[in-house]
Formats: structure tokens, C-alpha cells, sequence
């Protein structure tokens, strides 16, 4: 046993954690991080990171099986599975050992254990259930993440009902796969298996896939995922499930009419919820909201000296959104001037299905709903010599602006890297860029960005190339 007292205290060593503590170390804080499991939290070891792996692999089979549009001849194309599920594990593990130097590199004290609040000020830190130390600290900050939400009834099994975390190491590629849920999970899943040659089905209790995005964009993306082959069925609500041997049969009410579906694994993506049990709220004055930690602009719960960020205080559930509040929440206790609180409508998503979908900002339908008169531009993949060149030409570009002001409201993208051209309009934003500027701003050429520029100027009548 010992007690140790520090400035900051962080539980949790996901990419919020890690980023508060590193960032407190660097105003000149003593910080201890309390990680149970592993460094770098679900994102890293278990999600952002390894999927993307996981992704590329994917990619690569898919392009190896269209090679005739590049004048190339492949035969007997075959892969090894376990080889694939390897390199996303060892991507991870490199990954996570990257994040325990720069912890030591920043003189952050890691505490091997399970962090549970005791009271004003302190921590008690367990180990396979034995207390091994007791810190204290006038700050602390919870960064415990989040799990997959489980419903009812079709509890994950391990073998024929999979979470994202069975989904990731499977022991053999399946043939089939249904897939509960069309966010990002559950898409970037589908359209994994999809391009490794599964059978794929996607079903979704709302009427669209992907319903956090703006519509065009998600009935692009659907079209798309449609062509490859994936069977997409939509106002589909799941009802129960029949497991065989080496498969399960899904009941599935389809506007009133039940189909069965059956497939060798099951993928429940159906959201995630807030680790907040267990770790001494009791004890607090914390407040929750649907299992979430509710928090004040600047990340204060309310209970003085309790922080909280990333997935355990609510959506959205971003690895980058977690970090940003990381460094707000240390900033503001260290008393840096000027720290802004988050603006979601700032914070891009991304989706990393073939093909990709990338947004930041206001919806056109929400934006309308919230009272805007817009100017809405678009710009397809086919109209962007970089696109045709790379074999892309399947895509568009969105923009949606306050036709009053200029101010752009919001951006979409479906399409070849759009997840890395998406924070071109994120920076625009966080400038409270008009469309003048965009339009001003020089884009170079031959590139996917030359696309941004003429989806403003589309929006104000001046698009050039198509």
C-alpha cells in the first residue's frame, strides 16, 4: 500500500486520458494516470487503430480482384485470415507501447490498477481486487470510456454473437454476416467483410443507414455498398434470434412482415454506453444522465474537484472529440488564458467503409431546422481529374451555407479519402470562414481537394468544372 498525492489525477488511459495527463505534465502539473487494462484505451487497442488495420486489408483484396481498370492480370488471388487479424493486433500492441513512453517521456506516474473515487480528493487504486494505493489530488479527471451497449436478449456469446471486439479477432473469415446497425461500427465492419467476400447483410431499425449523416450523403453511400453486393434492409427491427451449430437465424420485422435471415455470425452494433458504474460516484455529488456523466462547458461535474471526458460523459463518441476535451479540461484548472469550451458542430466524424464518409458541421436539414436560410453546393467525384486518375469516381462533395451571412454551416463527403479532406472545412470552421474565403483559397491541382473548392463555389453559382 501507499499514498501519494498529486496535482492531477487521471482514471482512465484512453486517447482523453493519456492527452490530459501528458498535456497537465506539460503546464507543469505532478500526474498520476489509473489505467485497469491497457494503455490507450478501447480507440487504440480495440477500435480506432486496429479497425483501420483491419480496413486497409480489406482495401487491398479489393483492389487485387479489380485490377483489369489499371491494365494489371492477377490469378489465384488468396489471402491468409490469420495473417490479416495478426498485423491489426501487432499495429495495436506497437501503438500502445508508443503511448507508455510518451507517458514516461512526460513524467506521468501510470498506476497499474482500477481507479474507484473515495471521496472529496481521493482515489482508491485495486488490483485483482486487492487495494494498492490510496491518491490523493485537488483534481481529477474521469476518462473510463465506454462498451458496446448489449441489449437484451441477444447477449454477445463469443462465437455466433459478436461484438466490435469478436468481430476484430475472429479465429476464420466467415462466409456470411449479419450486421445489427448501420453507424459507424457497424458500416465499417459490413464493408470490411464485404471486400474479404463475406456474405453481407445490414439491418437498421430507422428508416436510412448512417442517419447521423446528411441524407444525400447517406443514400449515396448506400447506393454504393449496394453495388458491391451488401444487402442493406432499413425500418428493420430485430426480434429475436435462433442460434444453430455454426449459425444463427435472425427474425427481422421489415414493415410489418417478418423475414428470417441466417448467417454463420451476428455483428450486434447498436451502440455503446458509459463505463460509470463502479468507479465511487456514490460517493460523489456526480450527477448521471441515461448512464452518462453530466459536465459543464469546461468538463466540471458536479461535484468540486471531479472532471469528466470522452465517451463516459455522452456522445459523440470520437477518439478526437475525447482528446480535445482532455486538454480544455487540464487548461482550464491550470488556469491557461483563453481556453475555449467544445463545439460539437466543430468536431468531424469519420467512417472508414469503402467508400469513406466524412463530415463536420450542420446537416442541410438541420441547419433548416434550426432556422437557417441556406445556399447549398455539391460537386461529383466525376468531374475531378485526380479521381478519374486513381479509378475513384464514385463520390460527391457537399456544402451547405448561411445564405444571409456566408458562414459555412456544414460539410459532407462520400468517396476516396474524404476522411482526410475533411478537416479542410474543419479548419474553415473553427476560422469562421465565409465563402468568400474559401472561394480566395488557392487549391492545388491535380488533387481530391480541387473538389472542396468547386462544391463552394456550386453553392453560390460559380462552380467551374461541371
Amino acid at each position: 500500500m501507499s499514498d501519494q498525492t498529486f496535482d492531477v489525477v487521471v482514471v482512465g488511459g484512453g486517447p482523453g486520458g493519456y492527452v490530459a495527463a501528458i498535456r497537465a505534465s506539460q503546464l507543469g502539473m505532478k500526474v498520476a494516470l489509473v489505467e485497469a487494462t491497457h494503455l490507450g484505451g478501447i480507440c487504440l487497442n480495440w477500435g480506432c487503430i486496429p479497425t483501420k488495420a483491419l480496413l486497409r486489408c480489406s482495401e487491398i483484396n479489393h483492389l487485387l480482384h479489380n485490377l483489369d481498370q489499371f491494365g494489371f492480370k492477377a490469378e489465384k488471388i488468396s489471402f491468409d485470415f490469420s495473417k490479416i487479424i495478426a498485423r491489426s493486433r501487432g499495429v495495436a500492441k506497437q501503438l500502445s507501447g508508443g503511448i507508455a513512453h510518451l507517458l514516461k517521456k512526460n513524467k506521468v506516474t501510470v498506476f497499474d490498477g482500477y481507479g474507484k473515487l473515495l471521496g472529496k480528493g481521493r482515489l482508491d487504486v485495486s488490483k485483482d481486487g486487492k487495494s494498492i494505493a490510496t491518491i490523493a489530488s485537488k483534481h481529477i479527471i474521469l476518462a473510463t470510456g465506454a462498451r458496446a451497449r448489449v441489449l437484451p436478449g441477444f447477449e454477445p456469446d463469443g462465437k455466433l454473437v459478436w461484438t466490435y471486439r469478436e468481430a476484430m479477432t475472429p479465429t476464420e473469415m466467415p462466409k456470411s454476416i449479419l450486421v445489427v446497425g448501420s453507424g459507424a461500427i457497424g458500416i465499417e465492419f459490413a464493408s470490411f467483410y464485404k471486400n474479404m467476400g463475406a456474405e453481407v447483410t445490414v439491418i437498421e431499425a430507422v428508416d436510412r443507414i448512417m442517419p447521423v449523416e446528411d441524407e444525400e450523403i447517406s443514400a449515396f453511400a448506400r447506393k454504393s455498398f449496394e453495388k458491391q453486393g451488401m444487402k442493406i434492409l432499413t425500418g428493420a427491427k430485430l426480434q429475436k434470434i435462433e442460434k444453430a451449430a455454426n449459425s444463427v437465424t435472425a427474425h427481422v420485422d421489415v414493415g410489418g412482415k417478418v423475414e428470417k435471415l441466417t448467417a454463420e455470425r451476428i455483428i450486434m452494433a447498436v451502440g455503446i454506453v458509459g463505463n460509470t458504474e463502479n468507479i465511487g460516484l456514490e460517493n460523489t455529488m456526480v450527477k448521471l444522465d441515461r448512464g452518462h456523466i453530466v459536465t459543464g462547458p469546461y468538463l466540471t461535474t458536479d461535484e468540486p474537484g471531479v472532471y469528466a471526458i470522452g465517451d463516459c460523459t455522452g456522445g459523440p463518441w470520437l477518439a478526437h472529440k475525447a482528446s480535445h476535451e482532455g486538454v480544455i479540461c487540464v487548461e482550464k484548472i491550470a488556469g491557461v488564458p483563453d481556453v475555449h469550451p467544445m463545439k460539437k458542430e466543430l468536431i468531424p466524424g469519420c467512417t472508414y467503409a469503402y467508400p469513406q464518409v466524412a463530415s463536420v458541421g450542420y446537416t442541410e436539414k438541420a441547419a433548416k431546422e434550426k432556422g437557417y436560410a441556406v445556399r447549398v453546393g455539391k460537386f461529383p467525384f466525376m468531374g475531378n481529374g485526380k479521381a478519374i486518375a486513381l479509378g475513384e469516381p464514385e463520390g460527391m462533395v457537399k456544402t451547405v451555407f448561411d445564405a444571409k451571412t456566408g458562414e459555412l454551416l456544414g460539410a459532407h463527403m462520400v468517396g476516396a479519402e474524404v476522411t482526410e479532406m475533411i478537416q479542410g472545412y474543419g479548419i474553415a470552421k473553427t476560422l469562421e470562414a465565409t465563402e468568400l474565403e474559401l472561394m480566395h483559397t488557392v487549391f492545388p491541382h491535380p488533387t481530391l481537394s480541387e473538389m472542396m473548392h468547386e462544391a463552394v463555389l456550386d453553392a453560390y453559382g460559380r462552380v467551374i468544372h461541371f
